[in-house]
C-alpha cells in the first residue's frame, strides 16, 4: 500500500510554527531552520524516548526555529530491516517519502545477534550498513546524516553473559560505524561510552537503582534515555544556556541576560522584575528515583541545562523566589550572589516546557498510529484504497492538529519575579 501526500502534510507542520523575533541558534548548532529530522532504528529508536526528549529540547530551546520531526524505529530491526518489512522497503517508505534534511540512523543491537564477535555477522553489518547510507544519499542528495554508535548492552550493572561481554562487541560494531562515517562524512554520535560510564557511576551510587536505568540490558528506561538524548545534542552543538540574568540589587541594575528580557527592576524591601524568556529550560522529572540518579552520575545539568539566575548586593540572610505569585525555592544572600540554577527547580517555565513534551508525546503517538497501524500493519489486505488515504489523510490532519498547539504551547510567556526576604 502507497499512502500518498506525506510530504505535504509534514510541509504544513513547519508552515504552522508560529514565529518570534527572539535570538537565533548558535551558528554552529547541527539543525536549521526547515529541517526535517527522521530518526531511523530499531526497538530503541521505536522506544520514542531519546527522540521525543530531543524532540522537546529543540522546541522549547529555540521556539522560532522551524523543524518538523519523524519518529521511524521500527522493533527488532538489522541493517537488512525487519518485521515492517526489508530495508529497501522500510528507507523508501519510513524515511525518503518524508524528504528529511537529516537522518539519524542507530542500528546494531539487533545485528551482533547478542553472542560474541561473529566476522560473518559482523561482515553482513557492515555491508548493510553501507548500503543503508548509499541508498539514502543516492535518493536524497544532500542530507546530513548522523550514524549513532548503538547503545549499550548493560554489561555494568550485572555480569556479562559470556567473556568480554556483548558491549564489547556493539563497540566493535562502533568503530566501524566510526571509519564509515569518515569516509562518508556523517556525523558520529556516541550513545554508548557515556551511558557506560553513567552505569559505573551510577553503580558505585546505588547499585539496584542503577539496574533500573537499563532495566532489561537493552532498552534504556526513560532516565537512560535522557543520558542518550545528551549524547546526540552535544553531537549536534546544542548549548547549555537556557537563560542567564544577574541583577546588583546594591545598585540597582541589570548586570547582564541571555535569551531573556527583563524589565521593570525595583528594589524596596523586595526585589522585583519582569522577565520574556526566549527558552525554556528541559522537562526533567527529578521525583523520579532512576531519573535522579541518572543526573548524580552524569553532567546533564550541567551539559544541557542551565538556567542561572544571580543577584549580587541582597542585605537579608535568606530570600524566597516567587515567580507569578507561586513560590519556588528559598536560598541565601551567598547561594544567590553565587547562582541558582532554576532549571532544577519546579518553576512555571518548567511546567510550560513539561506541557509541551506532552504534545510531543501525543503527536507521536498519532503518528505512530497512522504510519504503523494503517499504514504497515494493513499492507497486505486488499482494501479499498481510498479508504485507505482517507484514513492515512485524517490521522496527518490530526497530527498537524497536534503540532500546532505543541508550538504553541512552546512559545513566550511574560513571568513576574518577587524576591522576599525571609
Amino acid at each position: 500500500m502507497k499512502i500518498l501526500r506525506r510530504t505535504a502534510i509534514f510541509g504544513l507542520l513547519l508552515a504552522l510554527c508560529p514565529l518570534h523575533v527572539v535570538a537565533a541558534p548558535p551558528a554552529n548548532f547541527y539543525l536549521h531552520d526547515g529541517d526535517r529530522v527522521v530518526f531511523y532504528g530499531d526497538s530503541i529508536t521505536d522506544q520514542r524516548l531519546y527522540t521525543t526528549f530531543v524532540e522537546t529540547y529543540v522546541i522549547t530551546r529555540f521556539p522560532q526555529l522551524k523543524v518538523s520531526f519523524v519518529h521511524s524505529g521500527v522493533g527488532g530491526d538489522r541493517v537488512t530491516g525487519g518485521g515492517a518489512g526489508p530495508i529497501d522497503v522500510r528507507l523508501p517508505r519510513d524515511v525518503v517519502a518524508y524528504k528529511p534534511a537529516v537522518m539519524t540512523i542507530m542500528l546494531g543491537m539487533n545485528d551482533g545477534s547478542y553472542r560474541a564477535f561473529d566476522q560473518k555477522i559482523f561482515d553482513t553489518y557492515a555491508s548493510g550498513y553501507r548500503h543503508i547510507v548509499q541508498s539514502v544519499k543516492d535518493a536524497l542528495p544532500g542530507i546530513r546524516i548522523t550514524a549513532i554508535l548503538p547503545s549499550p548492552f548493560d554489561d555494568v550493572t550485572r555480569p556479562p553473559t559470556f567473556e568480554g561481554g556483548y558491549n564489547k562487541v556493539l563497540v566493535r560494531y562502533g568503530e566501524f560505524v566510526k571509519q564509515l562515517s569518515r569516509e562518508e562524512n556523517l556525523a558520529v554520535a556516541d550513545l554508548n561510552g557515556p551511558v557506560v560510564a553513567a552505569l559505573e557511576k551510577a553503580n558505585k551510587l546505588d547499585a539496584e537503582t542503577a539496574k533500573k536505568l537499563v532495566p532489561d540490558r537493552v532498552h534504556p528506561a526513560p532516565a537512560g534515555h535522557l543520558l542518550m538524548a545528551e549524547a546526540l545534542l552535544k553531537t549536534w552543538q546544542a548549548p547549555a544556556i537556557v537563560t542567564s540574568v544577574e541583577i546588583d540589587a546594591a545598585e540597582p541594575a541589570i548586570a547582564s541576560v541571555t535569551n531573556t528580557q527583563v524589565t521593570d527592576l525595583a528594589v524596596g524591601d523586595r526585589v522585583t522584575w519582569t522577565q520574556l524568556d526566549e527558552a525554556l529550560p528541559m522537562p526533567v522529572d527529578t521525583k523520579d528515583d532512576v531519573v535522579a540518579l541518572a543526573l548524580r552520575a552524569s553532567d546533564f545539568v550541567e551539559a544541557m541545562d542551565q538556567e542561572p539566575l544571580k543577584v549580587t548586593g541582597l542585605t537579608a540572610a535568606r530570600y524566597t523566589l516567587k515567580i507569578d505569585d507561586e513560590v519556588v525555592g528559598a536560598f541565601t544572600k551567598e547561594e544567590w550572589a553565587k547562582g541558582v540554577n532554576l532549571a532544577t527547580l519546579a518553576t512555571p517555565m518548567a511546567k510550560q516546557a513539561a506541557a509541551v513534551h506532552d504534545l510531543t508525546l501525543k503527536h507521536n503517538v498519532v503518528h505512530f498510529a497512522r504510519w504503523r497501524q494503517v499504514g504497515v500493519n494493513l499492507d497486505s489486505l486488499a482494501l479499498p484504497p481510498v479508504h485507505l488515504q482517507a484514513a492515512a489523510d485524517a490521522l496527518d490532519a490530526l497530527e498537524a492538529d497536534v503540532v500546532v498547539q505543541q508550538r504553541a504551547a512552546a512559545q513566550l510567556k511574560s513571568h513576574r519575579y518577587e524576591l522576599v526576604a525571609q
